[in-house]
């Protein structure tokens, strides 16, 4: 496991100012966001071969590799028009991944809020919006395939895919080895479970630990709903997550997001000690705010 970090969190006007900050906090890595390139949107109606060829030499003039690339979008949105838009985009993301150097795209299983796809919806659990994310994911996986992409998911309790069985159910349901997991710790618990924490993580990664292909690491204060603090400043048991990622044998990237720049440094100190202790096998340390306790 290393410490990476999502790159619009020290985004310039310029990709090698952007990725030239990243690399001068020591960190390598980063989960690609294709606003990052000026001119270019998240989620842009194409990728053309000059922005392809700007973020490779950035890569290389920085020593920045993508560990994995945005492709969100509303995967359940209600209007039919702009689900379909979000999976042209999508196809266009893909297919210029193995341009960029990496093979993961990032998705968003989606809400049936037509505001934000982050926003819980009370639809979000019917039979309806399952079947329009197993169509939706149909209709992008063939392109995942020809390009040797992966897509990940990624639990989280304002969307369709709101727990670690309903992601289990969607892998088990799609049976592509083109579809995988990103997890994220603070993404986990529904309204009352935070008293339950050890026992829904380590469920998670029963469910879920071999087909995890990306990490998320940021914090939350409260349940019912997406963590948003940094990492090490709320109440996620840090020292069982990242062991637990040790133990079902993730060797990857862990992205530190949700976060401001002037937090990264200590960030990273806190993300990198736990990652040691995990991987030494002792993980009997509890962190807050950053520090060991």
């Amino acid at each position: 496991m290393h410490v990476a970090l999502d790159a619009t969190v020290c985004q310039r006007s310029t990709l090698e100012e952007t990725l030239g900050a990243v690399a001068a906090r020591g960190i390598r890595t980063v989960q690609f966001n294709l606003r990052c390139v000026p001119g270019l949107d998240a989620l842009p109606a194409s990728v053309p071969a000059a922005a392809r060829d700007a973020v490779r030499q950035a890569c290389a003039t920085t020593g920045v590799s993508l560990a994995a690339l945005s492709g969100t979008y509303n995967m359940i949105d209600p209007d039919p028009s702009r689900r379909a838009e979000g999976a042209r985009r999508l196809r266009g993301v893909i297919a210029a991944c193995p341009h960029l150097g990496t093979d993961v795209v990032t998705l968003c299983t989606g809400t049936r809020d037509p505001h934000s796809m982050w926003r819980p919806h009370p639809e979000n659990g019917s039979a309806a919006a399952w079947r329009d994310l197993l169509d939706a994911l149909a209709g992008v996986l063939p392109d995942a395939e020809a390009h040797g992409v992966t897509l990940v998911v990624e639990p989280e309790v304002s969307n369709v895919v709101d727990s670690a069985a309903r992601a289990r159910r969607l892998l088990d349901e799609i049976g592509s080895q083109r579809l995988r997991i990103c997890i994220d710790g603070a993404n986990l618990f529904h309204a009352g479970e935070l008293p339950r924490m050890p026992e829904i993580l380590d469920e998670a990664f029963a469910l879920l630990g071999p087909d995890i292909a990306l990490a998320h690491a940021k914090d939350l204060d409260r349940d019912g709903e997406a963590g948003s603090l940094p990492a090490g400043h709320g109440r996620l048991d840090y020292p069982r997550y990242l062991s637990l990622l040790q133990r079902a044998g993730f060797r990857g990237a862990v992205v530190l997001h949700g976060l401001g720049e002037d937090q990264v440094d200590g960030c990273a100190d806190f993300l990198r000690r736990g990652i040691r202790r995990a991987q030494s096998g002792d993980a009997k340390g509890h962190f807050h705010n950053g520090r060991e306790q």
